[in-house]
């Protein structure tokens, strides 16, 4: 299902240079850029307040939104957000124009969804290796996220960017062999984590005979 639309109120902005700008973000705005069409580009502020209760309801960053500029409507996709080091306030916005009848390119995030056959019952690890997957798409159809369905992974078995069913709008860019989760077995994952050089994938969950090995650690413990 493709996000439902995103609106901005922008406002043109003539501030620029560190001074004027750190003046513009205390007022409360935040100074954005939209990179047109054409090749120019349109300096904006935006309401700082707005565009933090946006991001919170959003888990993409890279979305399609729609820019209100004096009345004229700008379909633009959301590049880029630039955050303060210290305080992790968005300090700076770039957009991009786009034609809405054109496609592009745009990385999308991979959620999990359900328990794997091999977690549940095999006593594996699930790992996830691939967090977003480049896609080829229609503005319209771009979502927040894909969820991925891992109930029937079993221990040893993998999914693929090939086995990935995102429907006939998407056309997939991420190599096709690249790995989206895989269920280890716990054995195997031990050995991973103490070879040299060996990547760390992200663990999503391990299954019970795992945990309760973990509880029962815990209990001699205590």
């Amino acid at each position: 299902m493709a996000n439902e639309q995103i609106r901005l109120k922008a406002e043109p902005r003539s501030e620029q240079g560190s001074v004027a700008v750190g003046r513009l973000r205390r007022a409360g705005s935040i100074p954005a850029a939209v990179n047109r069409i054409g090749g120019d580009t349109t300096l904006l502020k935006l309401n700082t307040h707005a565009f933090i209760i946006m991001l919170r309801h959003h888990a993409n960053e890279q979305m399609l939104v729609t820019l209100d500029l004096d009345g004229q409507e700008i379909p633009a996709l959301m590049r880029e957000v630039q955050y303060d080091v210290m305080t992790g306030h968005p300090i700076h916005v770039d957009f991009g124009e786009i034609s809405l009848s054109k496609k592009i390119r745009v990385s999308i995030p991979l959620h999990l969804a359900g328990e794997p056959e091999g977690v549940k019952l095999g006593g594996g690890i699930l790992q996830q290796m691939l967090r977003s997957v480049e896609v080829e798409c229609l503005p319209a159809e771009i979502v927040e996220t894909f969820n991925i369905d891992v109930t029937a992974l079993k221990v040893g078995q993998s999914i693929f960017a090939r086995d990935l069913k995102l429907g006939d709008a998407y056309t997939v860019i991420t190599s096709k062999d690249a790995v989206v989760t895989t269920v280890a077995a716990p054995e195997e994952d031990a050995a991973a984590s103490t070879a040299e050089g060996a990547p760390t994938p992200e663990v999503i969950n391990k299954g019970k005979k795992e945990e309760g090995a973990e509880g029962a650690a815990s209990a001699a413990k205590k």
